[in-house]
């Protein structure tokens, strides 16, 4: 019966059509399930004891980060384990866990038990990072640019929906319920991935396997790789630099008047509006031209985006360089990706995925951090100037360590 069912939803798609279909769809679910719950955590938070208002920042700001703190950490021995044994493996294991995980912290009685559970979330995290491991490893050479930037508008769409989601289960039902909900999309991710993921893959002994060090000085281009993986740290410490400031940043452009919140919403969903619609192309005119020109013109053109942001003088300016923001975006992550796919072995695919996973988490605890910082130095328009350093530092970054691509391709012509 499952045979069944493969075949008529998945009739004349190549395997790797198939997984990217049914990832997809993980991904989404994946984004709704985390983004659902983060508008609210705070206000969770309150709910479990009697805090101070630096005792509730203090509380909000660690649960937040210790998930992305145990993540970098955790992250590079699950790669390991998924070059061995497998990424579907590694799906699995994240997805079910997080169902777990994420659904007990509707059951919890005190701020330290959820702290606790989100540190095992940072454990079982990893489903995203695999699905890239896997898409990049079973698409075609030639694809990959555009297989994995569809791949991102998953998660990306379900980042959007999920605040949306969670602020209305929240208000009509309550915050824990909202976590019940999660954990019950992920379970649903899970069976999804048990039954319509198929990877072909040959178990590694575990003694023929190199260890990270050496296979980092193995690799054809390994300061390409390591380049990669600290550009995507600075473009998530990039993003997320303002990320938790935003809505008082539009608070204070509307002095205060109504409808702050619904606002500063549709002015965070912005960007990824614009990313989804536009990822996917730069991924196909990066298989064409080079996956290494799209990210240095984005580079360039988020430069020019992010300096007018500290001028605004009303929320539709800003709203309207949000949008230009997810272009540039569409040009960024995607396209380290494909990097990594198309420069890495695909055996050592799962750890290779893994590392660039644990410096994305380091640039997600970076990134509210100097928001944090300069903020309160120089406001919240300085913001964005010092996120426009912090692109131009990745720009040389960038532009240094792909020189060698660039030079390839000169060969080649």
């Amino acid at each position: 019966m499952l045979a069944n069912i493969r075949q008529r939803l998945f009739r004349r798609r190549e395997q790797w059509e198939q997984n990217l279909i049914v990832l997809w769809f993980g991904n989404f679910m994946a984004g709704v399930a985390f983004s659902l719950i983060m508008p609210f955590m705070s206000l969770y938070i309150d709910t479990l004891g009697d805090f101070t208002k630096a005792e509730l920042g203090l509380w909000s700001g660690l649960t937040y980060a210790i998930t992305f703190l145990v993540t970098a950490l955790i992250s590079p021995w699950w790669g390991k384990i998924a070059d061995r044994r497998g990424r579907k493996l590694m799906l699995l294991r994240a997805s079910l866990g997080m169902a777990v995980v994420l659904g007990a912290m509707g059951l919890v009685q005190n701020v330290y038990e959820l702290i606790a559970l989100r540190m095992l979330q940072g454990v079982f995290s990893g489903y995203i990072s695999n699905s890239n491991a896997l898409i990049a490893t079973s698409a075609p050479k030639a694809k990959s640019g555009q297989a994995l930037g569809t791949l991102t508008t998953g998660s990306v769409s379900g980042t959007l929906l999920g605040p949306l989601l969670g602020g209305i289960i929240a208000e009509a039902t309550g915050y824990r319920t909202t976590f019940f909900i999660t954990g019950t999309i992920l379970m649903i991710v899970f069976f999804l991935c048990l039954a319509f993921v198929h990877e072909e893959f040959t178990p590694i002994a575990k003694g023929d396997q190199v260890p990270g060090k050496q296979l980092l000085q193995e690799l054809k281009y390994p300061h390409l790789i390591i380049g990669m993986f600290v550009t995507t740290m600075i473009i998530q410490a990039s993003n997320n630099s303002i990320s938790p400031l935003l809505s008082l940043y539009v608070r204070e452009l509307m002095h205060h008047g109504h409808n702050v919140a619904l606002i500063s919403g549709v002015i965070a969903a912005i960007p990824g509006i614009a990313t989804l619609v536009a990822a996917p192309r730069f991924g196909a005119l990066g298989d064409r031209i080079g996956s290494e020109k799209i990210l240095i013109a984005g580079l360039i053109f988020a430069v020019f985006v992010y300096i007018p942001q500290a001028f605004v003088q009303n929320v539709w300016q800003l709203g309207g360089l949000r949008l230009l923001v997810g272009i540039a975006d569409a040009a960024l992550i995607p396209q380290v990706q494909t990097i990594l796919a198309k420069y890495s072995p695909h055996q050592s695919a799962g750890r290779i995925f893994s590392y660039n996973q644990s410096f994305q988490a380091m640039g997600n605890v970076a990134g509210p951090l100097i928001g944090s910082s300069v903020s309160g130095l120089f406001g919240y328009s300085g913001i964005f100037i010092s996120t426009t350093v912090l692109i131009i530092v990745n720009l040389f970054w960038v532009n240094q360590n792909t020189k060698v691509l660039r030079d390839q391709r000169k060969q080649k012509a």
